[in-house]
């Protein structure tokens, strides 16, 4: 047996909360994919048509008095031999003191749980370059005990033009956090979007990528006027224009549309307040009927857990 697993550091924010839970969703939808982007030599090795989700797991951290929960596991099988992967994705925006220690330690609660080979792999999403020490050693002047080594992905120091053209899912999602100027911001939502033409993904699956690059790159007003302009111009016009929106464009518009309705019978304000809410619900609607869970959904549409839950009971 075999598990692959994402590790989550606890934390009370909800900015924390919410990027956690975007990599989160996009690793376990993509799992195959984020690996052939990015650890290639790992893909190669995975056997993905024994892969199944495990149940998550919680190890006591009796030196920190604290729980470290692990969100995603997954049991699957090597091709060659069983090997156990670590994905930890960090979502923090600053440098995490002793960090390469955290995870031997990660790695050591689960060797203890498995006792198989294990793949350590992190992932970090700085909003800047760094550089990050990937191994751990302990040793005396009189004898090396070990050296802990395990596989990063620094994704700032990624260049976005290399994966363009992988017409990847779990690549093209991450563009947003890869290297790029703010210059170059309008020319890498449109590569995005002629990704996401190419690949002909379910609606499902195309709005969950677009939720996540739409979170980490967003244009104003006149950058997006210039991608309209751009897109226009591209082969790719038509498929483009054909994708389904996110879940944020989506209600916006919408919100628009209901509200200038509304407004003509009861004030423009009150139209636009009234048509928010409108499309907010109509959002999760959507969402629901796509088996979103209600703690997503809430997230995404600030609704109210129980909020939700009424409108899945009449949908």
């Amino acid at each position: 047996m075999q598990a692959a697993t994402l590790v989550r550091e606890e934390s009370n924010t909800t900015t924390y909360i919410h990027h956690d839970h975007l990599f989160k969703e996009l690793i376990h939808t993509f799992f195959e994919e984020f690996l052939r982007a990015f650890f290639p030599e790992v893909h190669e090795h995975i056997d993905f048509q024994h892969i199944k989700p495990l149940s998550e797991e919680v190890f006591s951290d009796m030196h920190e008095g604290e729980a470290k929960r692990l969100d995603i596991v997954m049991e699957t099988k090597g091709k060659d031999e069983d090997a156990v992967l670590i994905i930890h994705v960090e979502p923090q925006s600053s440098s995490q003191p002793h960090f390469h220690e955290r995870m031997y330690h990660y790695f050591s609660m689960l060797y203890n749980k498995y006792r198989k080979p294990i793949i350590p792999i992190a992932v970090f999403s700085y909003d800047e370059k760094r550089h990050e020490q990937h191994t751990f050693e302990m040793s005396f002047p009189f004898f090396h005990v070990l050296t802990f080594n395990f596989l990063m992905l620094e994704l700032r120091k990624k260049h976005w033009r290399d994966y363009i053209r992988s017409d990847n899912p779990a690549a093209a999602a991450l563009l947003s956090k890869m290297g790029y100027t703010e210059k170059e911001k309008v020319q890498v939502k449109l590569e995005f979007l002629r990704m996401m033409a190419r690949m002909e993904l379910d609606p499902a699956r195309t709005r969950l990528i677009y939720g996540f690059f739409e979170r980490y790159l967003t244009l104003n007003e006149e950058e997006e006027a210039t991608l309209m302009k751009e897109v226009k111009k591209s082969p790719d016009a038509e498929k483009i224009m054909e994708l389904p929106i996110s879940y944020e464009e989506k209600g916006k518009e919408k919100g628009k549309e209901i509200g200038k309705e509304i407004g003509k019978e009861i004030g423009k304000e009150k139209g636009k307040e009234i048509g928010k809410e409108k499309a907010i619900k109509e959002m999760a609607l959507a969402m629901i009927s796509e088996g979103a869970s209600t703690a997503f959904i809430a997230k995404v549409t600030q609704l109210s857990e129980e909020e939700i839950e009424r409108l899945r009971q009449k949908n």
